[in-house]
């Protein structure tokens, strides 16, 4: 197909043209068996599904980042990465995903096939297919450039259970990583601010690194992706969820020095800034170095670290600070940025 043009209203039609850019572009990208049958939804074996769990897990999400590319990503490695990593962290094994595109009049049809490319490279490194899908295309004004929908299927394996009402006194508390990456990267990105940072982000598949952590430790109590509202809001969930409160040491998380210095600048806390390749867990302290060794052993988990534990309380994150004081680290208002995901 040839790439030199945009898209036009032509594309969502139904006739020719957009035949071409589906068949052409979009099915050509993501071949897969299920999805050449060429039907209106894909036809899943319940048998492959059975084999593998007991349990169903489904979910959606939407993404309309700004800008659509950024350092280490794009919009499509977004949609891809993010359902899988909230399919792994209820515990489930990420098979197949849909996808649906609201496309403005006028995106380079370059552009686009960039990002359909990115996202069968993220589909491919997180072991899932794209199966369905749909494209509306709608005209100059009526969306920003590009949006994206993508539903995922996965299967839990019997005795996997984490709970955001999960966390036990006692318990221990992980991330996978640096902190804020994704949120500082769009930020920069969008180049209002004129910093100069060389920030990426984050965003990674998680599926790996959550088999590894079950390995060690079957009886994982609270595990979450720290997406929009960051750490911070993670946290306030688990705690308030679960009736206790979570004790974070300052000195022990891992925010990059670009990260913080580009918090500082602008008054932003990064414990609120979105990541898109991080899992908090809270797992029981006997299992917590055992749990840590297999995360440190994953790629997406070498720098994972232990950042706190579990008190009794009644439901308040609280940081004991650098300066040997204690804050209120409370649920997010508001977002501090629009459209990082």
């Amino acid at each position: 197909m040839n790439l030199t043009g945009t898209i036009t209203l032509a594309h969502g039609s139904g006739g020719r043209a957009m035949h071409q850019l589906v068949d052409d572009l979009i099915r050509s990208t993501f071949s897969n068996p299920l999805l050449e049958e060429g039907e209106d939804q894909a036809r899943i074996p319940l048998a492959e599904l059975v084999a593998q769990g007991d349990r169903l897990a489904f979910t959606t999400d939407s993404y309309v980042v700004t800008p659509l590319e950024f350092p280490g990503g794009n919009i499509g490695t977004l949609a891809i990465n993010g359902t899988v990593n909230d399919l792994a962290v209820g515990g489930a094994i990420p098979l197949y995903l849909s996808c649906g595109f609201i496309i403005e009049e006028g995106l380079p049809l370059e552009t686009f096939a960039r990002i359909l490319q990115a996202m069968r490279l993220a589909a491919d490194e997180a072991g899932v297919q794209i199966v369905t899908g749909d494209t509306k295309v709608v005209q100059r004004g009526g969306a920003d450039k590009l949006f994206i929908n993508t539903a995922g299927v996965g299967v839990i394996p019997a005795g996997f259970n984490p709970s955001a009402g999960g966390a036990q006194v006692g318990d221990a508390v992980i991330v996978n990583g640096w902190l804020g990456d994704h949120g500082a990267a769009i930020l920069n990105a969008r180049g209002d601010l004129a910093l100069e940072a060389d920030i990426e982000t984050d965003c990674a598949p998680l599926n790996a690194l959550v088999e590894a952590m079950f390995a060690a430790c079957a009886d994982i109590h609270c595990l979450r992706d720290a997406t929009r509202g960051g750490l911070a809001t993670v946290l306030n969930e688990f705690a308030e969820r679960s009736g206790v409160d979570i004790v974070l040491k300052e000195t022990a998380l891992p925010i990059r020095t670009p990260v913080r210095g580009m918090c500082e600048i602008l008054g932003l806390d990064p414990l609120y800034l979105a990541n898109e390749g991080k899992l908090v867990a809270v797992v029981p302290a006997a299992a917590a170095q055992a749990v840590l060794v297999a995360m440190q052993r994953i790629p997406e988990g070498r720098d994972s670290r232990i950042i706190g534990e579990v008190l009794e309380g009644d439901g308040h994150v609280i940081l004991q600070t650098a300066f040997g004081g204690e804050r209120i680290v409370d649920m997010l208002p508001g977002e501090q940025l629009p459209r990082i995901c």
